[in-house]
């Protein structure tokens, strides 16, 4: 399915996204836990940069990663939004570079915040991302 059609007019991130997990794990194989999705309303903005960043970042395991299981997690809370998606495969060298890292990090700075890529080679990768309260007023 795609993007335009999952995150149509009134479509809120989670069940976006479990719909895309869903698919994503039976057609790759790779299992997904999913620890938290957001049920509070959110600006399309956000829900489209978010879901953008949590398909490239799954995007990046199943291509480089050889992970079998990844983690997600997307709350809500007094300070804004947080977003977690972490596996356990190979990692990067620290200071790798691509379009992809650097197109996930501008979709947060787009919408107001900020995500941080940790890879410890030979142990996984972790985004962690955070969206303040005031950005989500104001997108």
């Amino acid at each position: 399915m795609s993007e335009e059609l999952r995150l149509r007019e009134g479509t809120g991130l989670k069940p976006a996204l479990e719909e895309y997990l869903g698919d994503w794990s039976a057609r790759t194989g790779i299992a997904v836990e999913t620890w938290a999705l957001p049920d509070a309303p959110l600006p399309s903005a956000v829900v489209r940069g978010v879901y953008a960043v949590v398909t490239e970042a799954l995007a990046n395991v199943e291509r480089h990663s050889g992970a079998r299981h990844v983690a997600i997690a997307v709350t809500v809370g007094d300070t804004g939004l947080r977003m977690t998606v972490s596996d356990e495969g190979v990692g990067f060298s620290e200071g790798t570079t691509g379009r992809g890292l650097a197109a996930m990090k501008a979709g947060f700075v787009e919408i107001g915040g900020t995500l941080s890529i940790n890879s410890v080679l030979g142990s996984g990768t972790t985004l962690s991302g955070v969206v303040p309260k005031r950005a989500l007023r104001g997108a």
